[in-house]
C-alpha cells in the first residue's frame, strides 16, 4: 500500500461496531475486568488505551517498525529512551542537535553518569575514532536542527553493526513520508509528533519507534513505569493530522524549494541552508536516502539588525517557536530553540545572531515571499 493511502486508511479502527470512519476517543482512565484474572486487553490508560493504541499502530506502520510508543512530547520520548542506558555508558551524537536534546543530555543524562561525544557525522571515519568499549549508541538528527546537516545513515549503520551499537535517528524533519530510517539500519526512530505528524500546531506528542521485540519490551516497561503516555484526545488529534500528512508534506516541500531559491537571491541573505538545493554539500546523500527534502530552511542574513527587523515586521509569517504546522513560522534559534546552549558552543555550530529558521507552511508561496520582501525592505 502506498504511504499516502496508508496515512488516510491506516487510522481506521476496525475493532468497534458503530461504523465510524474515525477512531473513537476512549476518554477513560481505567477499564472493567470481565472476571477475576481476566482482562479485555486494557486495564489502565497509562499502560494502554484503545485510541493511543490505534495511533501507535499507524506510526509503526508508516515507519515500517516493530512497535511505536506515543508520549506526551518529543522530549518525554527521548527522556524515556535514555533510561535504556546506565552509569558509565557512552553515546556519540550529532554535533548539531535540537537545543532541547542538548539540554537533556548535558544537564540530566550527564548527571546520571552517561557521557557524550558530539561531532559532525559527515565523515564516518571520525565517528569510528570516538568509539570506546563503553560506547552503546549513536544518536543522529538528520537533517539536523537548525543547520540542516545530513548524515549518511547507511554508512553509520555499518559502523553501528560492526561495534554492536544502537543507532538512534530523529526523523522529525522528514517524517516517514520522505525518509524511513529502519530501511537504512536504524534501531530506534524518534519523532516530535507535535510537528509534521500532527501538522496543525494544536497539540504536543512524541514517539519512539523500534525495530525489534526486545527493544519494545524494554521501552514499554520504562513507559508504564515513568508514565509519560499520550492522552486519548491528543492521540486522536495526531491520528487526524496523519490523515493529511502526505498532501501537507508535498505542498510544504514545493513551497520550500521555491522559497529557498528566492531567499538565495535576496541581497540581505548571505547563506541559505536547505537540503533540497543542489549547492547543499549533502545534496546527493539526501537524494539517495530520502524521497524528498522537506520544508525546513535556515538562512543567515547580513546583520543582527536585519534579523531583528525581519522578525518584528513579518505579518503573515509568524514569529513563533515550533515547526511542521500548516502555518509558516520563523524562529530565532539563538533566543528560542538553542537559548540554553552556551554561547561559544552555539556560535561554533553557526547558530549566531544572524541565523533564522523557517518552517514553510501551506500558504500561497507568493504571499509568503511578499511578506518576507516587505520585512526585508528598508523604511
Amino acid at each position: 500500500m502506498d504511504i499516502s493511502t496508508l496515512c488516510v486508511h491506516g487510522t481506521c479502527d476496525s475493532s468497534h461496531t458503530t461504523g465510524s470512519v474515525t477512531v473513537p476517543i476512549y476518554q477513560t482512565a481505567t477499564f472493567v475486568h470481565p472476571s477475576v484474572g481476566q482482562s479485555t486487553g486494557y486495564d489502565y490508560s497509562r499502560v494502554q488505551n484503545p485510541t493511543r493504541e490505534q495511533l501507535e499502530v499507524i506510526v509503526s506502520k508508516l515507519e515500517d517498525g516493530f512497535d511505536a510508543l506515543a508520549f506526551t512530547s518529543g522530549m518525554a520520548a527521548i527522556t524515556a529512551m535514555m533510561e535504556l542506558f546506565k552509569i558509565g555508558d557512552h553515546i556519540i551524537a550529532s554535533g548539531d542537535l535540537y537545543g532541547g536534546s542538548i539540554r537533556l543530555f548535558q544537564t540530566i543524562s550527564e548527571k546520571n553518569g552517561i557521557t557524550f561525544d558530539y561531532l559532525t557525522m559527515s565523515n564516518p571515519v571520525q565517528v569510528k575514532r570516538l568509539i570506546k568499549p563503553e560506547t552503546k549508541a549513536i544518536y543522529i538528527e538528520t537533517p539536523s536542527n537548525p543547520m540542516m546537516q545530513v548524515t549518511d545513515l547507511a554508512a553509520i549503520s555499518e559502523i553501528a553493526k560492526e561495534y554492536n551499537l544502537l543507532m538512534i535517528v530523529d526523523n522529525t524533519f522528514l517524517t516517514p513520508y520522505f525518509q524511513t530510517p529502519f530501511h537504512l539500519g536504524a534501531d530506534i526512530v524518534v519523532h516530535s509528533g507535535t510537528k509534521y505528524l500532527s501538522g496543525h500546531n494544536d497539540t504536543l506528542a512524541g514517539f519512539l519507534v523500534v525495530r525489534t521485540k526486545e527493544l519494545s519490551e524494554k521501552l514499554r516497561f520504562i513507559y508504564k513505569t515513568t508514565g509519560a503516555c499520550l492522552a486519548p484526545f491528543d492521540s486522536w488529534l495526531i491520528i487526524r493530522g496523519i490523515k493529511t500528512l502526505a498532501v501537507r508534506m508535498e505542498r510544504q516541500q514545493a513551497n520550500a524549494i521555491q522559497l529557498a531559491n528566492w531567499l538565495g537571491k535576496q541581497p540581505k541573505v548571505k547563506k541559505v541552508y536547505y537540503i533540497g538545493l543542489e549547492t547543499h554539500p549533502n545534496y546527493e546523500i539526501s537524494k539517495n536516502q530520502a524521497s524528498g527534502f522537506g520544508a525546513m530552511i535556515s538562512f543567515e542574513v547580513d546583520s543582527e539588525q536585519t534579523a531583528i527587523r525581519l522578525l518584528e515586521r513579518v505579518n503573515l509569517v509568524l514569529y513563533a517557536e515550533s515547526l511542521g504546522g500548516v502555518e509558516t513560522l520563523i524562529t530565532y534559534p539563538m533566543l528560542q530553540t538553542h537559548a540554553d546552549v552556551p554561547k561559544e558552543e552555539r556560535e561554533a555550530k553557526g547558530i549566531n545572531e544572524r541565523l533564522l529558521r523557517l518552517s514553510v507552511g501551506l500558504e500561497n508561496i507568493s504571499d509568503i515571499m511578499e511578506d518576507l520582501e516587505q520585512a526585508f525592505t528598508d523604511e
